[in-house]
């Protein structure tokens, strides 16, 4: 079977994980696979793989895609869909995975549709059945307008969709894989494990008992670390206890097409796991269950301590349910860990049997509340990089706190809640949630007070990256009345950065300088209201910039790098190396425009400010290009084409930056010609986002 990698282009992109483990069997499905997914023999634009939980769909997927990483241009790309507990998220997971740093407020399928226009990629969908008709709406909406796409999903059941082409994947076969598989899991779970004709009659009857479920293997294997083969076969004889027979009644498998028999089997064998397990480590078990997407061990301590379980003991339970299985470390970063769906769910129905769902949820929202507010609190400080690495790792856990939060009767706490994710998710570029979160916490309308007034600003700001300049107007006055009746002055500046901000951005710039440079000049906050402060001055820069005042421009960016520089925070920062930047380039002083694009450049890059270093880029570019190295600018753009494609606006719609890219893009061809610069081009758009963004930011 040959290795489909060494086809493509270098730096393809895609973002598939690495899986450490051994992958054992599954020749035909994977012979089957390698057919369906090659683009010049597949006549299937959209693959199902589909069985019951915990029979290997999403690894063979990854298997199998992993030898397509070279052939699709454009990309691999994995979209975890386990971690959505709402509907009509399945689009925005797309963007995510894909890193489109869209700032609009276009439907997102459009949004998709025109990123993916001409391109030729391979995009898998991992765990349909929980939102099965989003998945469908999707693929309905995206396959007949982009020849060049092709899905390829995992699910318990079809799409159902015509056209597509559905691999029943079955357990394996109990004498060969399944034994090879038990064999090698064994081995890592028990060292000096091995399989030999002594033990294989065994080991065959153990696989047997499991139906060749891989999942199922895995966990019996594991517990080799303290069970003897023997004990282990002796122990899947045994009778389960009753409480049991609620999780395994006809009802859970009803929706189930792939076959019920397997399924209770799966989940007859994850209870005999949770049997094994000592009480204090099934009752973790089940409180963990809350958590989406993944969590870290102070996010375990604090929602899953109480009554019998005291945090102190959680780190070695935890530990506990790794070495059996039961937990999985994280695929990239060790200091998470992840359920997977099936285990989940099995952790799920024991919580609510136990009748802790409710106080269980209620803990984990008031973690992820908590670290929104400290989050929030900290922002303009040094920890604001920590902050949005630490927001981005949590995001599916900051949606699902927050779907409790304003599914509660509490509308405070939502409204709270909201202006702290909202900000957050605004300055970490997921603006579909912030708006989203805070559309319904303030439609519930509640009292006026310190939290309203930061949601009305944070919700017009959101609205100022989208574009959506109408609706920023409105949330701006909003915000300044509110402010105006509590007399909170912070709060009254933050509503003028909004209007001043949509004024410079409609070219209303006298009108824009005026109003921003008349907010009084309080002492700097550590708190998001603090980076309200510099943002201000950071809109007067931009709208003095692109008024003409470059010298005036220059000096207010200089004060907000300086005053980032003393917090210790980012955000702003960058932005202020932007506009100095912009300001030098305008002024002639090529040298310096070069040394602060690149300053720039890592800024945003640190916080996955896609746009910040996108028109940092731009600045860059043109700099290296006055300066005279032309293969070098040449690069850059090309470095350029893929970060404004991942925005999906080139240049953000701007005439102004559209003609200044042509007229670099001409001057580069006329000093080192088209060839050269073809080539040089094409080096800088096919390297991968993280190494052209160094590449741009180390560049001399």
């Amino acid at each position: 079977m040959s290795d489909k990698t060494t086809g493509g282009r270098p730096g393809n992109p895609g973002n598939l994980p690495a899986d450490p483990r051994s992958f054992i069997g599954r020749r035909a499905e994977l012979d089957w696979l390698d057919k369906e997914l090659d683009p010049g023999s597949g006549v299937h634009r959209l693959v199902g793989v589909v069985g019951a939980g915990g029979v290997g769909k999403t690894r063979l997927v990854l298997r199998a895609a992993s030898r397509f990483r070279g052939v699709y241009p454009d990309g691999v790309w994995l979209v975890e869909l386990s971690p959505l507990h709402t509907e009509g998220l399945v689009g925005l997971a797309v963007l995510e995975a894909l890193r489109l740093a869209d700032q609009s407020t276009r439907p997102v399928i459009e949004v998709l549709a025109e990123w993916a226009e001409g391109k030729r990629l391979l995009l898998i969908l991992d765990s349909c059945e929980h939102v099965l008709a989003d998945c469908v709406a999707l693929a309905e909406a995206l396959l007949p307008v982009l020849p060049g796409l092709r899905v390829l999903v995992t699910s318990r059941e079809p799409l159902g969709l015509p056209g597509e082409w559905v691999l029943r994947l079955d357990p394996l076969p109990v004498a060969d894989d399944a034994v090879a598989l038990f064999a090698d899991r064994a081995a890592a779970a028990a060292p000096g494990f091995v399989l030999d004709g002594g033990n294989r009659g065994t080991v065959e009857s153990v696989c047997r008992r499991l139906d060749g479920i891989p999942l199922a293997l895995e966990l019996a294997a594991a517990r080799l670390c303290e069970l003897s083969l023997d004990q282990l076969h002796a122990r899947l004889g045994e009778r389960l206890p009753s409480p049991l027979d609620l999780l395994t009644s006809d009802d859970l498998d009803a929706h189930d097409e792939t076959g019920p028999t397997r399924h209770r089997t799966l989940r007859t064998t994850i209870g005999w796991s949770h049997e094994l397990c000592a009480p204090l480590e099934r009752l973790l078990w089940a409180r963990l269950s809350v958590f989406a997407g993944g969590f870290c061990l102070d996010a375990a301590e604090e929602v899953c301590a109480g009554g019998p379980l005291p945090a102190a003991r959680i780190e070695s339970l935890l530990a506990r349910l790794v070495e059996q299985s039961i937990v999985l470390r994280h695929r990239t970063d060790p200091g998470r860990f992840r359920l997977l769906d099936t285990v989940r769910e099995f952790g799920a129905d024991w919580l609510r049997a136990l009748g802790e769902e409710h106080a269980v949820r209620l803990r984990h929202r008031d973690h992820y509340r908590c670290m929104a507010r400290a989050g929030y609190a900290e922002w303009n400080t040094g920890r604001q990089v920590a902050w949005c690495e630490r927001t981005l790792a949590e995001t599916a856990n900051l949606r699902a706190a927050m779907d409790f939060a304003l599914a509660e009767p509490d509308p405070r706490t939502a409204l709270a809640m909201a202006a702290d994710v909202g900000f957050l998710w605004r300055h970490c570029g997921c603006l579909r949630d912030a708006q989203h979160c805070l559309d319904l916490a303030l439609a519930v309308d509640p009292a006026s007070g310190p939290d309203h007034i930061r949601a009305l600003w944070a919700r017009g700001a959101v609205a100022l990256l989208q574009g959506d300049l109408d609706v920023a107007a409105d949330w701006a006055a909003r915000c300044a009345d509110a402010a105006k009746k509590q007399g909170d002055e912070v709060g009254m500046m933050a509503a003028t950065y909004v209007t001043g901000t949509q004024l410079a951005l409609r070219g209303r710039m006298s009108e824009a300088i005026e109003m921003l440079a008349a907010a009084p000049r309080l002492p700097a906050r550590e708190d998001g209201f603090g980076a309200v402060q510099l943002q201000v001055r950071l809109s007067l820069a931009f709208a003095q910039l692109y008024g003409g005042d470059h010298d005036g421009a220059r000096v207010v960016a200089d004060e907000v790098r300086r005053a980032s520089a003393e917090n210790g925070e980012c955000w702003a920062g960058a932005i202020g190396d932007f506009l100095v930047a912009k300001a030098d380039l305008d002024r002639g002083d090529i040298g310096a425009a070069a040394r602060n694009a690149r300053t720039a450049i890592a800024g945003n890059s640190l916080l996955h400010n896609t746009v910040g270093a996108a028109v940092s880029l731009e600045v860059l570019a043109a700099a290296v290009v006055a300066a005279g190295d032309g293969h070098r600018a040449a690069r850059l753009l090309g470095i350029g084409e893929t970060l404004w494609g991942l925005i999906g606006r080139a240049q953000l719609d701007s005439p102004d930056l559209l003609a200044t890219r042509r007229a670099q893009e001409r001057r580069i061809r006329d000093e080192i010609g088209d060839k050269a610069y073809e080539q040089a081009y094409d080096e800088g758009r096919t390297m991968p986002y993280e190494e052209g963004l160094h590449y741009a930011a180390n560049a001399t």
